[in-house]
């Protein structure tokens, strides 16, 4: 394994080190793999497009389909760039704005929970630490890759901007280990994945979809008295993008439950429908049904268990 690690790290390097604009030269050799030979989950892509926007025509729809594989095809390539792109380059390429509202929170003693979603380039998301108090300790939740070896190639590339990669089931943990030492922190969650089964605990109507949520991010916001801010991440024009910090709550306690994650969620269907094509459809994020739920699952003491089949 560690001979595979060394030669695919290699040849992430190398790539790595070509200009962007070969590498989008790249991008466009890939999408006409992946999109007009391979068919990469095209279903998968037209589906979702469809029931999220029954109002549009096919021919919209068919504009926001090839629009999103094409900016796939450039993520892809963005993400490679990201092994060896200079921190220079990086905060040239993307700017994050009211970065000063994390520091006077972090100043003030309190921790910050980031609510991001799988739009725009959510990879270069990772550099937020550049735009922050350096002294300040920036963590992101990640679920660790079954690939041993790409989970530590995307361990690698994800940490260089300074950022902390914390695996999911640790997360509460390594919160409470810096609560314990009294040094407020800066955590990123990005919360639209598909939960398990056993996780659904909350349902919204999201882009027209009655949709299972993760609601770990709240949960951990409002028991540690996060302040919880969103990441709206625009894309500018290729290989640039623009994000600002928008303050959800300084006093989650005080709002109901669920209420963060329902807030967040409608804010990010904003900004999909700002600019739909840069939101990952090609996740089969609707394969969940209530009615499936409600068959074989309930809920007892806050806790979801398998119905025992007759």
């Amino acid at each position: 394994m560690k001979l595979l690690y060394v030669l695919l790290f290699s040849i992430w390097y190398l790539l790595s080190l070509l200009p962007m604009r070969v590498l989008y030269v790249i991008s466009g050799g890939l999408y006409l793999l992946l999109y007009r030979i391979v068919g990469y989950r095209r279903k998968v892509v037209k589906k979702n497009l469809t029931g999220s926007f029954p109002e549009k025509s096919e021919e919209k729809l068919r504009k926001i389909e090839q629009g999103f594989y094409h900016f796939f095809c450039d993520y892809l390539v963005e993400t490679v760039k990201l092994m060896t792109i200079s921190q220079e380059e990086m905060k040239r390429r993307i700017k994050f704005r009211g970065a000063e509202l994390i520091d006077e929170i972090i100043g003030s003693g309190q921790s910050v929970t980031l609510y991001v979603g799988h739009y725009c380039n959510w990879e270069w998301a990772s550099s937020i630490p550049l735009w922050i108090n350096p002294s300040t300790w920036g963590g992101q939740v990640y679920h660790p890759l079954e690939n041993k070896v790409f989970d530590k190639l995307f361990l690698t590339i994800r940490e260089r901007m300074g950022a902390h990669c914390i695996a999911m089931q640790d997360t509460l943990r390594e919160v409470m280990k810096h609560k314990c030492e009294n040094q407020p922190i800066v955590m990123g969650y990005i919360s639209d994945q598909k939960p398990l089964w056993v996780n659904i605990h909350h349902w919204v109507n999201f882009l027209h979809h009655d949709t299972p949520v993760l609601t770990g991010t709240e949960r951990i916001a409002r028991k540690m008295n996060h302040a919880v801010l969103y990441v709206d991440i625009q894309r500018v024009r290729r290989g640039y993008y623009e994000a600002e910090f928008k303050c959800i709550t300084r006093e989650p306690q005080k709002l109901k439950e669920y209420e963060l994650t329902d807030i967040y969620f409608e804010m990010l269907e904003k900004s999909i429908r700002r600019a739909p094509e840069f939101w990952l459809w090609s996740h089969n994020r609707w394969s969940r049904t209530r009615e499936e739920f409600n068959h074989d699952f309930e809920i007892i003491n806050g806790k979801v268990v398998h119905r025992k089949q007759p």
